[in-house]
């Protein structure tokens, strides 16, 4: 049995509204995830919303503890919850593909989390690398497809440690998958109102880009109102660097998406401030919104993480929960903090703890 901790105390009012399960994991995680929960808190007096938690030590910890990231009845003991709030996943001493494939992975694709979003904002106050990249221009979204495409399992190894040692790994890419990615993304640049591009490289990949491209064409005769296009992989790359305010929706596959979110987190002044949701849409199963930047364990235990990612995902928890105001309230919270005050974790320049960040947040609420 997995050591777990429960706080039945809520923040609001009444009996809980939602049931939150939190998984601090490794590194920052375990200091990222306390800040978010406490603008969580605060946000939900404000709004009378009641939230209840329990927290897991899932994490590379408890592998090297006990063999597993986390207990064989994982999923059984998430699928309770309304949502899951995940910290960070790995560590030095755990090999990258047994901390995700031991935790993180088996979450997303046995909730059906197809859909991960990673919206991207350049705000006042965080100059970006990029020349030209203002507050107000940047903003947009990137629809990563997530449990299938190049990240499949299929495949393996032969001949292991001999001079014609081999390795085959085989992308996946369904009708099924394909589909309802494009369309929740068309749908998401509808609500925006806005367009849609997609990310494609059917001019290098014979088989499953091609295919990934005609069924975005069939989907968007759905969604005549949206303006879309395609771009190759490469050249996308490059344009979201020299122009990425052209942008609004973005949908790719999920190495593609992976590569594109993080490079548009960069674009956006810090790789810390960005969120990401995994969502299941049909609300089947639980959702789990995380931060992007992993488990930094070069400066974890120093209290100077930033917990903007964090928090941002908070706000996104509660948003798919329902409540947008209150989620608009935290994002509203988080641009003022940049914008009229000096307080900055160290990796966006400045020198404040991952404490005091979070104060100012709570404080401009």
């Amino acid at each position: 049995m997995t050591k777990e901790s429960r706080d039945h105390r809520t923040a609001g009012h009444g009996t809980p509204d939602h049931r939150i399960a939190l998984i601090p994991g490794d590194g920052i995680g375990t200091e990222v995830i306390p800040a978010a929960r406490r603008v969580l808190d605060a946000v939900a007096v404000r709004h009378r919303l009641s939230l209840t938690y329990d927290t897991f030590d899932w994490s590379c910890a408890r592998y090297l503890r006990d063999g597993a990231m986390m207990p064989e009845d994982g999923l059984e003991t998430l699928r309770g919850y309304d949502a899951i709030l995940l910290g960070a996943v790995g560590s030095p001493e755990v090999p990258d593909h047994v901390s995700l494939w031991g935790l993180l992975i088996p979450i997303r694709r046995g909730f059906q989390q197809y859909v991960n979003l990673r919206p991207v904002r350049v705000f006042e106050g965080v100059p970006s690398p990029v020349r030209g990249a203002e507050p107000g221009a940047v903003d947009f979204v990137v629809v990563r497809e997530n449990v299938e495409g190049e990240y499949g399992e299929i495949g393996g190894r032969l001949n292991r440690g001999l001079p014609g040692e081999l390795a085959v790994q085989e992308a996946v890419f369904t009708r099924t998958g394909v589909s309802r990615i494009v369309d929740y993304a068309f749908t998401l640049a509808g609500r925006r109102g806005g367009t849609l591009t997609s990310a494609t490289k059917s001019n290098g990949i014979i088989h499953t880009m091609p295919f990934w491209d005609e069924i975005v064409a069939e989907h968007a005769a759905g969604h005549p109102q949206v303006a879309w296009h395609q771009e190759h992989i490469d050249a996308l790359a490059a344009k979201f660097v020299l122009d990425p305010a052209r942008f609004d929706v973005v949908v790719a596959s999920n190495l593609f998406g992976d590569i594109l979110s993080d490079l548009a987190a960069a674009v956006a002044g810090s790789i810390g401030i960005a969120p990401a949701a995994n969502l299941n849409p049909e609300r089947v199963f639980p959702s789990m919104f995380e931060p992007v930047h992993g488990s930094a364990p070069d400066i974890a235990g120093r209290g100077i993480a930033n917990p903007l990612g964090a928090i941002w995902s908070a706000a996104m928890m509660l948003d798919h929960l329902g409540h947008a105001a209150a989620a608009t309230r935290i994002t509203d919270a988080i641009a003022a903090a940049l914008a009229t005050t000096p307080v900055r974790t160290p990796d966006l320049g400045g020198s404040a703890t991952t404490d005091a960040f979070t104060d100012t947040v709570i404080s401009l609420l």
